[in-house]
């Protein structure tokens, strides 16, 4: 099973109700998705490093599972500020209706820009376990850090995908192209 992920995300795409449901039902492929926790929890390095917060900083975690047909393909983690989102709807442990997007707008934030950051790396035991991963399997990291209108950083989506089921699609900004 090999899905396809855009970088950068077409706007239509980013904004459905759910990118991986979106872009995997376009590949013709039976996309699910469930939901693992949402919980507080310590900031890693990087997800400190685009929310603007100390390391360690408990921030909100969203953690879903995405799947291709039955295949484990993505671990999706969305992380949030306490002090911007603790208390509100985005705590609730199901997934945000109509769209994260959605509610994150609804809470007073607009889209300013956002930068994506890919890694290649072995995965940790958790990873591993959670996508089934064969021994030597390796993982992309996708961190997607998205600020807001005023600067403010407002989403940072860690995307873990099992390496062996994934293709990068990168495409040049238009009319930023030079030879």
């Amino acid at each position: 099973m090999v899905v396809r992920r855009s970088l950068p995300t077409q706007p239509a795409v980013r904004g459905s109700a759910s990118l991986f449901m979106t872009e995997a039902a376009a590949q013709g492929i039976t996309p699910g998705r469930r939901m693992l926790g949402v919980a507080e929890e310590p900031a890693s390095g990087d997800v400190a490093a685009a929310l603007r917060v100390e390391p360690g900083t408990d921030v909100l975690a969203r953690r879903k599972l995405l799947l291709a047909g039955d295949v484990p393909v993505r671990i999706a983690t969305s992380y949030f500020r306490l002090d911007l989102f603790g208390g509100t709807p985005l705590c609730d442990p199901d997934f945000v209706r109509p769209t994260l997007q959605a509610g994150i707008e609804a809470l007073g934030h607009r889209f300013g820009h956002a930068e994506e950051h890919l890694v290649a790396r072995p995965p940790s035991g958790f990873e591993a376990v959670t996508l089934e991963l064969d021994p030597g399997e390796w993982i992309v990291q996708v961190l997607r850090a998205s600020y807001g209108d005023d600067d403010t950083p407002v989403h940072v989506l860690e995307t873990i995908c099992a390496a062996s089921r994934h293709v990068f699609v990168v495409a040049q900004v238009t009319g930023a192209d030079e030879f």
